[in-house]
């Protein structure tokens, strides 16, 4: 794991600001081997999560890309798709999360679907930065 991915997605999640609101600022960034190759944020209200963006940004196989995310990918289908069953569909072998949703239709549910389908997940990298960061637009949507 990298500290160095994860600082890259905090800095990516800021670009989300001010559209995204009431969702969270979180930024999301694809690695392979050692190089960012993708990156996305979260999209005005109805658009696309950080991971879609991400996701659609990047052509090429991603079984052996590794998604930096701040927030918890999301498990519950909103005004969009569910974001961990998107990383899990996209072929994505290792997904690192800052932290853990607090939302309670979320909360630990995008990580367990990660792992159910054969993800490896790791959670907690710059956790504490990032929930300085995230934290005032948690709970807003």
């Amino acid at each position: 794991m990298s500290e160095k991915f994860m600082l890259d997605a905090l800095e990516v999640s800021k670009q989300a600001l001010p559209h995204c609101e009431p969702n969270p600022p979180v930024g999301c960034v694809l690695v392979k081997n050692g190089q960012i190759v993708s990156k996305g944020f979260t999209q005005a209200i109805g658009g696309s999560h950080a991971e879609v963006e991400a996701l659609n940004a990047h052509s090429g196989e991603l079984n052996e890309v590794t998604a930096y995310v701040t927030l918890e990918p999301c498990s519950f289908v909103g005004r969009t798709a569910a974001c961990a069953s998107t990383l899990l569909a996209s072929g994505i072998k290792h997904v690192v999360i800052a932290m853990l949703d607090p939302d309670v239709r979320n909360n630990g549910k995008g990580a367990e679907i990660l792992r159910a389908g054969g993800i490896k997940v790791e959670v907690g990298l710059c956790a504490e930065m990032v929930a300085q960061f995230l934290t005032p637009y948690l709970g807003k949507s």
